[in-house]
């Protein structure tokens, strides 16, 4: 049932944020597609990136959480492992690197815009409601990982493990 309701919510969210709002800000100027260049389609790898990435953690959040990426439905038990690892938000980074990826393809500062906004509020989501809430229900164990696990950008060195 887990995977199913992954599965619901992935449709849902992910898609209206990377599929669905993309497509209503580039509907007005679909005529770029007709003029898309090679050096557009680089805009494909890190879209592809960004949805494996989101993928991998959904899975995690369902194999090793025990729940899902939906606020309502959290993962039971705290997911440390695979991308988890490295950083405490990989999924977002996955959506904001697929949104990185839409705005290089279709050439559109509008999407660019759009990527930034949608950054600043996973920002503020993360830091003001699910940093406080994960507190709440993980404890200790999650200010562990808080201190040794760095919210968007991984550490260089092994001294993280």
């Amino acid at each position: 049932m887990v995977w199913f309701k992954t599965l619901i919510f992935t449709i849902i969210v992910p898609g209206a944020i990377a599929a669905l709002i993309p497509y209503l800000l580039l509907s007005r100027n679909l005529s770029s597609l007709a003029h898309m260049g090679l050096f557009q389609l680089f805009g494909l790898i890190p879209m592809a990136i960004g949805a494996v990435i989101y993928f991998r953690c959904a899975w995690d959040f369902a194999s090793t959480g025990k729940g899902t990426p939906a606020p309502i439905d959290p993962p039971k038990r705290l997911v440390a492992r695979g991308l988890y690892r490295f950083v405490r938000n990989p999924m977002y980074f996955g959506v904001l690197l697929a949104l990185l990826g839409e705005a290089w393809l279709f050439r559109s500062g509008a999407l660019l815009v759009y990527a930034v906004i949608a950054f600043t509020w996973q920002h503020l989501f993360v830091v003001f409601y699910e940093e406080p809430a994960l507190k709440r229900k993980f404890g200790e164990s999650y200010s562990d990982y808080l201190a040794r696990t760095p919210r968007w950008i991984p550490r260089i060195s092994n001294s993280a493990r």
